[in-house]
């Protein structure tokens, strides 16, 4: 139920945090990982990373998550290198930490670009390709912040809150070619931008502690079996859902 042998996988965002993680469970399930980032010299470490796992012949890929073109070539050079496409996880994303009344239209839409609109358009680059293979995965990658809010995230919390709405709708519609679109709700994990928000939030690191059950942060290696189950055999009969993965953060009023 958890034999990715033969699959390939497209990661957005897939060279460091969360998306490399996944990629690390992905690979040792035996799936060949697709890395799709902007940064060529980091997409390229973590490929070389995944080589010493013994991953299956991973590859990176430059992409522009938020330019259709882009997209649409990413999901041609998967297909077309790896004979096939079967499970697309949507991580690429960013954050602008400020109150609305201070944030720019601009900024609004770079967020909002890169967390939810690029999440459609992979979905929709990658749908022909996991019907010809008779099915597949897509995991979205949402937040705690798809469940409430925080006052220097209306952007993020925004996409974050349509991540979930949109695994829903392309649960439902692509259900009849056996796909299914789960999301994944990180909580407070390590990674580049959340050190970023413990420079930008005083008492942000005690308050997570204060109230995680776990008494920790999570770190990119929490989210390799998620990934795996949901990527997987185990999941084809779970689809629409939300799953937080943040050590109880989000249980506690």
């Amino acid at each position: 139920m958890f034999d990715l042998k033969g699959k390939v996988a497209i990661v957005t965002g897939g060279n460091g945090g969360i998306g490399l993680g996944m990629a690390r469970g992905l690979a040792r399930a035996g799936a060949r990982i697709v890395i799709a980032a902007r940064d060529t010299e980091k997409s390229e470490a973590a490929v070389r990373e995944l080589e010493a796992l013994g991953g299956a012949g991973p590859l990176a890929v430059r992409v522009d998550v938020t330019d259709e073109m882009s997209v649409e070539a990413l999901a041609r050079e998967a297909a077309d290198q790896c004979g096939r496409i079967d499970i697309l996880v949507n991580n690429a994303g960013i954050n602008i930490r400020k109150p609305a009344h201070d944030l720019d239209l601009s900024e609004w839409r770079a967020v909002l670009d890169t967390n939810l609109t690029s999440a459609f358009l992979c979905a929709r680059a990658v749908h022909p390709h996991l019907q010809r293979a008779g099915g597949g995965k897509i995991i979205n990658i949402g937040s705690m912040l798809s469940i409430f809010g925080l006052p220097f995230a209306p952007a993020y919390g925004a996409s974050k809150g349509g991540i979930v709405q949109l695994t829903k709708s392309l649960a439902a519609s692509w259900a009849p070619d056996n796909i299914q679109v789960n999301a994944v709700l990180p909580g407070w994990i390590e990674t580049d931008l959340t050190q970023q928000a413990r420079r930008d939030v005083p008492g942000l690191h005690e308050r997570v502690l204060a109230r995680s059950p776990s008494g920790r942060w999570g770190n990119p290696d929490d989210f390799a079996g998620i990934a795996v189950f949901l990527a997987g055999a185990a999941s084809d009969f779970v689809t629409g859902t939300a799953i937080p993965v943040d050590g109880g953060y989000s249980i506690l009023g």
